[in-house]
């Protein structure tokens, strides 16, 4: 039994597909399943379903894949022992943030990281907040940056980069367009709202803001980009969601009112476990240099708090 056979066999439950696995690990499809075979021959029980469109886990391979992540986590731990001791930091870090998001001082904190420890393999992966939430907790992610209604989320720490207040986007001769300082959640009931999806940051704050009034609000149309959203609300096709910085840059053609009474804030943060390894602990050190001044003033409209084209994100 080798360490990379178990690497595969973790890669292809947590993928639940071959080719997916083989592109995680930088191999060919047949390399990968021929390492599981043999793996298979070696313990003398199938560990995956192969019958169905997806790769399931039997109930040995269930029954394996904890013992093969601790044996993967050890042999990891030997490196990162030496390197603690040599002054190397090596391995891999997989970094999340939410689709499309380009804010600028994370990338800066990559680059920063990646000059101080060319040993360490990056991994990038794009995906909404409440799975990247998921994927930190369960170790699958090391750090990411997410949209998120909580300063704290369960079990992690938390680095808050932006704190902003939702607001509504209205076009010129809109009913709620004649306001000028703000809105009440109840002004839009009546209106069709044009919002994040679930799993966002937003989409949690304003469901949560929504809930707790016993607000049933009419979700006319969902979009992953705050460009979509100003869009459609440009167009007449609902009252846009978003934050104060999301606004920002479309407040030429739309109307920005705040939500007077909805005071839970839209959080952008990064995110990590409470016991971070030596490679996570150099990343979050990189990621508060890189954040210490806030996001740049250029970075004010876009899909998180505080972007325009430096932060075209799903959430927060």
């Amino acid at each position: 039994m080798e360490l990379r056979q178990l690497e595969y066999f973790v890669a292809v439950a947590e993928e639940q597909n071959f080719t997916r696995a083989a592109e995680r690990v930088h191999i060919s499809q047949s390399g990968v399943s021929a390492q599981i075979r043999q793996l298979e021959r070696e313990l003398g029980a199938e560990l995956f379903d192969r019958s169905g469109r997806s790769a399931t886990l039997t109930a040995a391979g269930a029954a394996a894949l904890a013992p093969a992540r601790a044996a993967l986590a050890a042999a990891e731990a030997v490196g990162q022992a030496v390197g603690e001791v040599s002054g190397l930091i090596r391995g891999r870090i997989t970094v999340g943030m939410v689709v499309g998001c380009t804010v600028t001082p994370l990338f800066e904190a990559l680059a920063a990281f990646h000059r101080a420890h060319p040993g360490v393999e990056i991994t990038l992966l794009e995906e909404n907040s409440d799975r990247l939430v998921e994927g930190v907790r369960a170790g699958t992610v090391d750090l990411a940056l997410i949209g998120t209604a909580t300063a704290n989320p369960a079990g992690l720490e938390a680095l808050t980069i932006v704190s902003e207040r939702l607001v509504v986007l209205v076009p010129p001769g809109h009913p709620l367009a004649v306001r000028r300082r703000g809105v009440a959640l109840r002004d839009l009931g009546s209106h069709p709202i044009v919002c994040m999806p679930p799993g966002t940051g937003l989409r949690t704050v304003f469901d949560q803001a929504c809930a707790a009034q016993g607000i049933k609000p009419v979700i006319a149309l969902q979009a992953g980009a705050a460009d979509a959203i100003a869009d459609l609300a440009a167009r007449g096709l609902g009252v846009g969601v978003l934050s104060e910085s999301m606004a920002a840059s479309h407040r030429d053609r739309l109307t920005a009112l705040l939500i007077d009474d909805v005071d839970i804030p839209a959080l952008l943060s990064l995110v990590w476990r409470g016991t971070p390894d030596p490679a996570v602990r150099e990343l979050v050190a990189h990621g508060r240099r890189a954040f210490a001044g806030g996001l740049p003033a250029a970075a004010a409209a876009g899909d998180d708090p505080g972007d325009s084209r430096s932060a075209s994100t799903e959430d927060p």
